[in-house]
C-alpha cells in the first residue's frame, strides 16, 4: 500500500466525529473558573480519534498518578520517549501512519506535503501552526550560532538541504531534489529530531526577534556567554527540562532543576481522544523518582513502581517473581526484546592510539576475537539458556535475517582464534603468555563500559578467561555512561562494550544508515560517524574499503525506488558486517522484564521492548493506560 493512500485513510479516519468530548474532572476546576478552555475548545477540529476496540483494548476510567523510576536525573526526557507524540509515528504493526499531524502526502519521497491539524494547539494554549516549522528552519537549524554544523543529516541529501515552504498555516512542505526515503522514519524515531519549534516563546531569546537590551539582561540572568548559549539551553524540546517551553506530548513538565521527584500531569490541549469522547491521556499524573541504578530492581519487588521496564534486567526476574509470589500487588510480564545484541563489544577503529588502531584494523584480530568468546557459557551462566548466542546481527522477526550472518565468526574456537592473531603478526608473547603488540606492549585490550548493567559486567568477566586462552588480556573499566560515550568519540578508547543496534527487526522501508559510518553512536567508527554528521567539519573521512562500500550502499538505498532493490542492499550491508565484525555480538534475545501494577490496564501482555523503533512503552501507547478505578 503507497504511503499516500495510508495518508489519505488515517485522514479520513482522523477526521471521524467522536461523542461530545468529556470534560476531565483534573481540569474541572480551572474550566469553571475560566482559567481554561472547556475541553471541545481544546481540542483540534480534527482530533485524533482512537478506536480501543478495534484495538483489542478496553475503554479507560480517566485519573490517577502513575509512579515509575529513573536511575539519572536527565532521564525525565523518557517522558518524550514514553509519551510518544510525533508527527507520524510507527504503529503496533510498525508501519508508519499520521499522529501530530492530520495527514501527509509523499510524492516520490521527494516532496512531502506535512497537514497540520486544524485548532491545534501547545500545551500552554498557543496555536501550533506551519510559523513554528519555519522558525526552526529559518532561525534555528539555519543560524550559524543555534546550529554551527547545520540542519540536521537526515535532512541532507547528495550534499544538498530541502526547500522549505509553508504554504498556509496548517501546511508545511519538505522538497528534495533526490528522494529522501528515510525522512518519516527520522519523525518516528524515540528521540525525533524536532522539526518544529514553540516559535512564539523562543523568539523571546533570539537576536533576529527580541528585544537587545531585555536579551542581554536575559543572558546575564541565566549566566551565559550569549544569546545563542541561552537560547539552546532553553530549547530542551527532548531533554523536556524546562516547564516553561510548551510541548505537544501528553504529559507536561512542572518540575524545574534537580529533584528526587518529577511530576508530568496531563497536557490540557493534547490532540488524541478515545471514540466515547474521552480526552486523553487516561492518567492525569506521572510521577518519577530519580533512584540509584541498582534499586530500581528493589524497589520494583516493593511495589512502589506502577510500569517499569528500564533499568530491570534478565537477572531481576526472579526477585520480581519473588514478590509477585509474595503477594505484592505487580505482575511481571516477559517482553520480547528488539536490540541487535543484548551485549556487544565494539574495538575502535577511530582509537588515537595509532599501534592499537592498526591492530583493530586487522579483521583477522576482530575475527579472532570473537571467536574467543564462550557465548553458550554466557548463555548458561547468565541467560538460563533463555538467551540466543550469536554474531550481532537482525533478529529472526526481520525479513533480512540469515542464519550464516548469526553464526559468521561466532563459534567458540580458541585454536582458529590462535591461529589467526598469529597470522596478523602477533606471534610473539610475554612471559605471562599475553601476547605482545608491535612496539613490544602486552595485548592488554582496555573494553569500557557505562557500569549500569551487572550481565554485562558478567559476562566480561568470562571473555576474560577465555580470552587469556587466545594472549588477550582484557581489561574491563566501568565509566558513566556520559563520559563513556565522550571517550569514544574523542578516540580515547581501545574498545568499548554496549548494546547491538537498537533496532534488530529492520524492514525494507527502515533507513540502514546505522550501518555506515555515518553516526558516532556506532561505537566502532565514532570519528567516521562524527565526518558525516558534521558534512567535514569534525571527525576523519572513512579510509578502509568496506566502511566505503558501506557509505555507498546506504546512498544507494536512499536514491532507490523500489522496496525490492532496497532489500538486496540490506542484505549486502549485513554480510559485510557479519564478514568484518565491526560490532562483537555475544547474544541477543533474552527476555526483558516489564513490571506492572495489577490495577494498571491496557498494558500489552507480549510486545517488543525496542528503543528505535518502539521507544520502549511509547509504540504501546502510554496514553491509553488507566487504572481501573482511575484513581492511585
Amino acid at each position: 500500500m503507497s504511503r499516500f493512500l495510508l495518508a489519505v485513510i488515517f485522514a479520513l479516519f482522523a477526521g471521524v466525529a467522536a461523542a461530545e468530548v468529556q470534560e476531565s474532572a483534573y481540569f474541572a476546576d480551572r474550566v469553571a473558573k475560566g482559567e481554561l478552555p472547556p475541553a471541545a475548545e481544546r481540542m483540534p477540529s480534527e482530533p485524533l480519534v482512537v478506536d480501543l476496540e478495534a484495538k483489542g483494548r478496553s475503554f479507560g476510567t480517566p485519573g490517577g498518578t502513575l509512579a515509575t523510576l529513573v536511575s539519572r536525573d536527565k532521564d525525565i526526557r523518557m517522558m518524550v520517549v514514553y509519551g510518544y507524540a510525533r508527527l507520524v509515528g510507527y504503529d503496533a504493526d510498525y508501519k508508519l501512519v499520521p499522529d501530530i499531524l492530520a495527514s501527509y502526502e509523499s510524492d516520490g519521497d521527494r516532496v512531502f506535503t506535512l497537514h497540520l491539524r486544524k485548532g491545534h494547539r501547545w500545551s500552554d494554549g498557543e496555536p501550533f501552526t506551519s510559523a513554528d516549522f519555519a522558525y526552526f528552519w529559518d532561525d534555528v537549524a539555519n543560524n550559524e550560532e543555534l546550529s554551527p554544523s547545520g540542519p540536521p543529516d537526515f535532512l541532507r541529501i547528495g550534499g544538498k538541504y530541502p526547500t522549505v515552504t509553508t504554504p498556509d498555516e496548517t501546511t508545511v512542505v519538505y522538497a528534495w531534489e533526490s528522494p529522501n526515503p528515510l525522512f518519516l522514519q527520522a519523525l518516528a524515531q524515540a528521540r525525533p529530531p524536532f522539526i518544529y519549534r514553540p516559535a512564539h516563546v523562543l523568539k523571546k531569546y533570539h537576536a533576529k526577534y527580541a528585544d537587545a537590551a531585555a536579551l542581554a539582561a536575559a543572558v546575564d540572568a541565566a549566566r551565559v556567554k550569549s544569546w545563542a548559549a541561552l537560547h539552546n539551553k532553553l530549547d530542551a524540546m527532548y531533554d523536556f527540562e524546562n516547564p516553561n517551553l510548551p510541548t505537544l506530548q501528553p504529559w507536561v513538565n512542572t518540575s524545574d532543576g534537580k529533584k528526587i521527584r518529577h511530576q508530568f500531569v496531563r497536557n490540557p490541549y493534547y490532540h488524541r481522544v478515545d471514540s466515547h469522547g474521552v480526552q486523553l491521556p487516561y492518567i492525569d499524573v506521572v510521577e518519577m523518582e530519580v533512584v540509584a541504578g541498582g534499586l530500581v530492581a528493589a524497589k520494583a519487588n516493593a511495589g512502589e513502581t506502577d510500569l517499569q521496564g528500564r533499568g530491570l534486567d534478565f537477572r531481576d526476574i526472579p526477585i520480581l517473581k519473588k514478590g509477585e509470589a509474595d503477594g505484592k500487588p505487580y505482575h511481571t510480564l516477559l517482553w520480547a526484546n528488539g536490540t541487535a545484541s543484548q551485549i556487544a563489544i565494539y574495538p575502535n577503529l577511530n582509537t588515537e592510539d595509532a599501534v592499537w588502531r592498526d591492530v583493530l584494523r586487522d579483521v583477522r584480530v576482530r575475527r579472532a576475537l570473537s571467536m574467543g568468546i564462550d557465548r553458550e557459557a554466557i548463555n548458561r551462566a547468565l541467560f538460563f539458556k533463555m538467551a540466543k548466542p550469536g554474531a550481532m546481527g537482525v533478529l529472526p522477526k526481520s525479513p533480512f535475517y540469515d542464519e550464516a550472518d548469526h553464526k559468521a565468526w561466532a563459534s567458540f574456537d580458541p585454536g582458529k582464534a590462535n591461529a589467526l592473531l598469529d597470522e596478523a603478526g602477533l606471534d610473539k608473547k610475554g612471559g605471562d603468555g599475553i601476547r605482545l603488540l608491535p612496539d613490544g606492549r602486552p595485548m592488554e585490550l582496555i573494553v569500557e563500559i557505562a557500569g549500569e548493567r551487572q550481565e554485562e559486567e558478567n559476562a566480561l568477566q568470562i571473555v576474560t578467561d577465555t580470552w587469556r586462552e587466545i594472549g588477550v588480556k582484557l581489561v574491563m573499566r566501568p565509566l558513566d555512561r556520559d563520559v563513556l560515550r565522550n571517550r569514544v568519540y574523542a578516540g580515547t578508547t581501545m574498545a568499548s562494550a554496549w548494546f547491538g543496534w537498537d533496532n534488530g527487526i529492520p524492514q525494507a522501508y527502515t533507513s540502514p544508515d546505522y550501518l555506515a559510518p555515518r553516526q558516532q553512536e556506532f561505537f566502532a567508527w565514532p570519528k567516521w560517524g562524527q565526518y558525516y554528521q558534521t558534512n567535514g567539519s569534525a571527525g576523519e573521512p572513512p579510509d578502509m574499503e568496506p566502511a566505503e562500500r558501506l557509505m555507498t550502499l546506504s546512498h544507494d538505498w536512499e536514491a532507490a525506488t523500489d522496496d525490492g532493490k532496497r532489500s538486496e542492499i540490506w542484505r549486502e550491508m549485513l554480510k559485510i558486517h557479519a564478514d568484518n565484525v565491526y560490532g562483537i555480538g555475544i547474544l541477543a534475545e533474552a527476555p526483558q522484564p516489564i513490571v506492572v501494577s495489577n490495577r494498571l490496564k491496557n498494558v500489552p501482555e507480549q510486545a517488543i521492548w525496542a528503543w528505535d523503533p518502539g521507544a520502549h512503552f511509547g509504540i504501546h501507547r502510554m496514553d491509553e493506560f488507566y487504572f481501573e478505578d482511575g484513581r492511585k
